[in-house]
């Protein structure tokens, strides 16, 4: 609060000062007052009701932990309730906290704080390079020999060390890797959780050749600022990412245009007229073939449909065929400011050209970082969506008042609170609590902070039909690993091979949609196998560059017995669960000595390890959700190459026999690939 200069004066007066000093104490109450109920601070109106539902403050915690971060373990619950639930889910909607040990981790990658112009400069995509090389003549293209592949990478390697360029796998191996890393070591868990589902959300693919470099930048600049803030703002800055207007294909949408025709008639009728409209040929052509065509041909109804139907609405928002036409339309003209003279929107270069930068605010268009809107592109007749009409002559402002209703739509409000709830929640979480959560979005102008906030302090949150009910993905599988054996990840991408062995290729989900959200996906009777894989490999640190004690999580005692083991460990991977039926359904498993044998021959379908899969009913009952099939073929493939690695299944049992460490990795590894680490 800053004092007048009124104030300052009075203060020569000591009643005066006395009575602005109890104005400025009464202010500064009621200030902390009003901030403590806006940030929704730790106070009486926000508490967990976990009591109610028959848990207790550390089953809470592991709840909490299980949910909005990568995993619990014991001393994560114990720091959770010495701080108190509410106070630890506070800090994590702020992500404030020190990550210095994670930044650490990352210095070696400069690419992560690349803006995307930097990218595009330093690692071009292949096709530009190869251009670039014919056209300097330092590949003659009717010479080289294509069936030569070898000959071929290396002229071209060549070729980028004399340019200095690098090439864009290691740009997506070191975004990769952050992302392993962030989700292992951040302090701000909640804040990698959210970053992920927003992200997959508002999905792009490394896959489309296009938007791959702009990706990075898309996450770190786009999602991961908003992901507590306003909905509108974070819809705002995807509709306006060139990973998102380059993948949705909205960066080449045309609308027919008055001033556009006026031109073309001129274009039409001499030369001279033609020079003075001001417009390249190819474009006035593009345009002229857009207006002669009653269908649009220009118009591209991509991005407004996905909007709709992914992003905000969803499928049953109540939209129709003709409102994604009309949105398209008004969103023609949304465009990409390219930094590359040969890459998508090269238009717009020419339009600052002719136009002038100075000049381009007077004339209609917009240029905003990475994001360009182009008038000279936008459709400037009447267009009427979900009943609002948005008058003839409109520009920019158009989209922006689209992009504002269905921020705030009440089907929006529902949609993505039944998303929040499965995410968080359950597959199918009660209603009851959606509708809490909608009219949360509703009554404050769809903040994040306060949607979240109303579904951790509903009772349907902490009902015990929610608990450990989530299946993870891959991703969240390996990371949790990682926690709960305290591991030191020296290379992550050796472990991102794994997760995408295990079914889930991150960044390169080709689909808008996203990954799916549900433990249906993820489970059928291959990925059960190949995690159980994962947890055996993980255990045993058959993964290069991950490093971990076993004994060291158990403060360096040694367990007498392989049963024994399996209790100390089960509590320490699975804190605060009931763990007596999972236990018991285990027990069997840790002293089998052909254990990796019969995992390996599950792949081919045999019936010795069929028999010893269905000894654990919780893993069969996952395997009756199979929607996609068994993957024999992948499956086979997969077995022979753990056969070559291990040898056989022999090697268990004899590495068991060899001393309690071994012992130790096969029970850990059964514990980390059960059905009951798999849930959440």
């Amino acid at each position: 609060m800053k004092f007048s200069s009124t104030i300052y004066l009075q203060m020569n007066n000591p009643l005066r000062f006395l009575s602005v000093l109890l104005f400025l104490l009464a202010g500064s109450i009621l200030l902390s007052s009003f901030e403590s109920r806006n940030s929704n601070g730790p106070n009486e109106a926000f508490k967990m009701p976990y009591k109610k539902a028959g848990l207790t403050e550390r089953q809470a915690a592991a709840h909490l932990l299980d949910r909005f971060s990568f995993g619990a373990t014991p001393k994560q619950i114990d720091e959770v309730v010495k701080m108190g639930l509410e106070n630890w889910f506070i800090q994590q909607l702020e992500g404030k906290i020190n990550d210095d040990d994670l930044n650490d981790r990352l210095k070696e990658y400069d690419a992560l704080n690349m803006s995307n112009e930097q990218i595009v400069k330093n690692f071009p995509r292949q096709p530009k390079i190869l251009k670039e090389a014919i056209e300097e003549g330092f590949i003659n293209k009717d010479s080289v020999d294509k069936n030569d592949k070898a000959a071929y990478r290396e002229k071209l390697q060549e070729f980028m060390q004399q340019k200095g360029y690098r090439p864009e796998k290691e740009l997506f191996r070191q975004f990769i890797n952050h992302k392993i890393l962030a989700a292992a070591y951040s302090n701000n868990q909640l804040q990698q959780i959210l970053t992920e589902f927003w992200f997959n959300h508002f999905n792009v693919s490394i896959t489309k050749n296009n938007c791959a470099q702009f990706i990075p930048a898309y996450e770190r600049d786009v999602i991961r600022p908003h992901v507590t803030g306003k909905f509108y703002d974070l819809l705002l800055a995807t509709a306006q990412s060139p990973a998102m207007l380059l993948f949705l294909d909205n960066f080449n949408s045309m609308g027919a245009n008055d001033d556009m025709q006026k031109k073309i008639d001129k274009f039409q009728q001499s030369d001279a007229a033609q020079k003075s409209a001001g417009l390249e040929p190819e474009e006035m052509e593009q345009l002229k073939k857009i207006n002669q065509n009653k269908k649009n041909q220009g118009l591209n109804e991509n991005y407004a449909r996905e909007i709709m139907e992914l992003h905000t609405l969803g499928v049953d928002g109540g939209y129709t065929q003709e409102d994604v036409t009309q949105a398209a339309r008004v969103l023609t003209g949304w465009t990409i400011f390219p930094y590359d003279e040969k890459g998508p929107g090269n238009f717009v270069r020419k339009v600052i050209a002719r136009v002038g930068e100075e000049n381009l605010a007077a004339k209609g268009f917009v240029h905003n970082g990475d994001f360009f809107f182009a008038i000279n592109r936008h459709d400037t007749k009447e267009k009427k969506v979900l009943g609002k009409t948005f008058p003839q002559g409109g520009g920019y402002d158009e989209g922006l008042q689209l992009i504002n209703l269905l921020a705030h739509h009440v089907s929006t409000s529902k949609f993505i609170s039944k998303k929040l709830a499965v995410k968080f929640v359950s597959d199918n979480p009660p209603q009851s609590l959606v509708d809490k959560m909608a009219a949360s979005f509703l009554k404050n102008d769809g903040d994040i902070k306060q949607i979240l906030l109303t579904m951790v302090t509903a009772a349907e949150f902490w009902q015990k039909e929610a608990l450990n009910e989530k299946t993870k993905s891959p991703f969240e599988l390996a990371m949790s690993t990682v926690r709960a054996l305290d591991a030191n990840i020296e290379a992550p991408f050796m472990l991102y091979q794994w997760i995408d062995k295990m079914g889930q290729k991150m960044y390169y989900y080709q689909a808008p949609t996203g990954f799916p959200d549900r433990g249906q996906y993820w489970i059928n009777t291959g990925s059960l196998l190949n995690r159980m894989n994962f947890g055996l490999a993980f255990a045993s640190q058959k993964i290069p560059g991950i490093n971990f004690s076993l004994a060291a999580i158990n403060n360096n005692r040694e367990p007498e017995s392989a049963e024994a083991a399996l209790t100390t460990y089960c509590k320490i991977i699975m804190p605060e669960r009931d763990l007596a039926e999972t236990i018991r359904r285990l027990k069997p498993m840790i002293n089998d000595p052909s254990i990796q044998q019969k995992i390996n021959e599950a792949a081919g379908k045999s019936s010795a390890a069929n028999s010893m899969l269905q000894d654990e009913n919780k893993m069969e009952d996952a395997m009756s959700g199979n929607k996609t099939g068994d993957k024999k073929i992948d499956e086979e493939k997969l077995a022979k190459k753990m056969l070559r690695k291990k040898g056989s299944g022999r090697e268990v049992a004899m590495a068991s026999s060899a001393g309690n460490n071994s012992m130790l990795a096969q029970v850990v590894g059964i514990i980390l690939g059960s059905p009951a680490f798999q849930r959440k």
